[in-house]
């Protein structure tokens, strides 16, 4: 019989491996030759524990994988991961060495519905930006003083009240036709495009509010749909949008020609106000009063001192060529004011028209608006500053607590005290027999009498 070769042979010409080395290659080849992945799935067995990384398995009909979120990532996330929450995760992909687990290494986690909006949001920004419909060159100026307003708006929510009550309060002068529509759900796109087609259609009013009031991603999505924003940049008058409260932006505000930060604030950007316009007509009408007024006196002046040289130059011939020439000079007095009023009169159009031309209506949006950052800025600061105080007056407390006498009482310590004069008592000589004295215990005090005394604990 033939000898077999030996065993030790045949292990020199192979490459052995161990299972760490072979799971580490593994894990290298993961790392590097696949690329970070996008996936969307169920998230189920979450768990946290004390090191603050999250843990969880995503899963489909058909097949699941593990996943760990490290606590330096998972700090950025807004919500907790729940049991069946349905998500999108970004991750890359790698094994667990120990068990040789293939998992997912997860830095990026958002709810799967809100990140579909977001990215359908900023795909048509994206797209509709390419398409110059948001260049500024396409903004139109809103009339100085507009006779007749529209207001695309649901005609029962809270965003129709604030907008008809700010413009009655600035400018009463100016009417208000409101084109209802649903501003939510299925309804709302066809209803809004179906408002923007008849207020354009009619050519009834002079600007346009396209209003509603605060909610979420998808409560405004509505405002983020391409025909709603193609109909607003081809509507024929301006559009003011007033949509959400001061942080939400839709794609409706990139297209609007203004955007305001609530439906007030679009009321306000709409009209003037009555109040600064009846001032400043005031002002100009006080000044052409006195202008005038001084004007005539000066004639009047004048006219007088005419008068009384006609007086000393009495014959009548000379009285007569006086006479007419009084007379070419009044007329030419009334001509010479009737031109200069109507000199003053054109001036003054003139100055309405510019001070129009520079209304303050911007300068006092812009004002508002870092009045209100400002507040929000101090209003953090404040709550800040007063939970550090918060956090140190606790600390002070518990070291007050520990070095306080009461807290030794309490551990069943005494002390006792003499009756007559408060003194405290260190030693069985600092009283007499027979003495009152006071002992305060760790809840509450004694009053007692002194029957013997010893020297010391052991004294009988």
């Amino acid at each position: 019989m033939s000898e077999r070769p030996p065993v030790t042979g045949l292990r020199a010409s192979r490459d052995v491996y161990t299972v760490s080395r072979l799971n580490r290659e593994v894990r290298m080849l993961l790392d590097h030759g696949m690329p970070v992945v996008w996936v969307e799935a169920e998230v189920s067995n979450f768990s946290r524990p004390a090191s603050g990384h999250w843990y969880f398995t995503l899963k489909d009909r058909d097949a699941q994988v593990r996943c760990a979120m490290f606590r330096q990532r998972n700090m950025a996330v807004r919500f907790v991961p729940a049991e069946g929450k349905q998500v999108l995760a970004r991750a890359r992909v790698g094994l667990y060495e120990p068990r040789g687990d293939y998992q997912l290494i997860v830095d990026h986690l958002e709810e799967a519905g809100v990140g579909a909006l977001k990215r359908e949001f900023e795909r048509l920004k994206e797209k509709l930006a390419a398409e110059g419909l948001f260049a500024t060159e396409l903004k139109r100026p809103l009339p100085a003083v507009p006779r007749r307003i529209g207001v695309v708006t649901s005609p029962s929510g809270a965003a129709v009240r604030d907008v008809v009550h700010v413009l009655g309060r600035r400018f009463p002068a100016a009417d208000v036709l409101v084109y209802p529509t649903a501003v939510q759900g299925a309804a709302a796109v066809p209803e809004i495009l179906a408002a923007l087609a008849l207020a354009a259609g009619r050519a009834e009013v002079d600007v346009l509010i396209v209003a509603r009031g605060g909610g979420s991603l998808e409560d405004l999505q509505a405002f983020n749909d391409e025909r709603v924003a193609r109909a607003i940049r081809a509507s024929p008058v301006p559009v003011i949008t007033g949509i959400g409260h001061e942080v939400d932006f839709t794609i409706a505000d990139f297209v609007a020609d203004v955007r305001a930060p609530t439906p007030s604030g679009a009321a306000e950007l709409a009209v003037p106000d009555r109040r600064e316009w009846l001032l400043r007509i005031g002002r100009i009408a006080q000044r052409l009063d006195a202008a005038a007024l001084r004007r005539m006196r000066s004639e009047a002046e004048r006219l007088q001192r005419l008068r009384h040289r006609l007086a000393r130059l009495h014959p009548g011939t000379r009285l007569q060529q006086r006479a007419q020439r009084l007379d070419e000079l009044e007329q030419r007095l009334v001509a010479m004011l009737r031109l200069r009023l109507a000199g003053e009169g054109a001036r003054l159009q003139d100055l309405a028209a510019r001070l129009a031309a520079r209304s303050p209506a911007l300068r006092l949006r812009d004002l508002r608006l870092r009045e209100q950052r400002l507040s929000m800025r101090l209003d953090a600061a404040i709550e800040q500053r007063l939970g550090r105080l918060a956090q140190r007056l606790a600390l002070a407390r518990r070291g007050l607590h520990a070095v306080s006498p009461l807290a030794t009482l309490g551990r069943g310590f005494a002390l006792a005290t003499r009756a007559a004069d408060g003194a405290l008592l260190r030693a069985a000589g600092d009283v007499q027999v027979g003495a009152a004295i006071r002992v305060r215990l760790g809840q509450g005090a004694l009053d007692a009498t002194v029957t013997g005394r010893r020297a010391t604990e052991d004294e009988g």
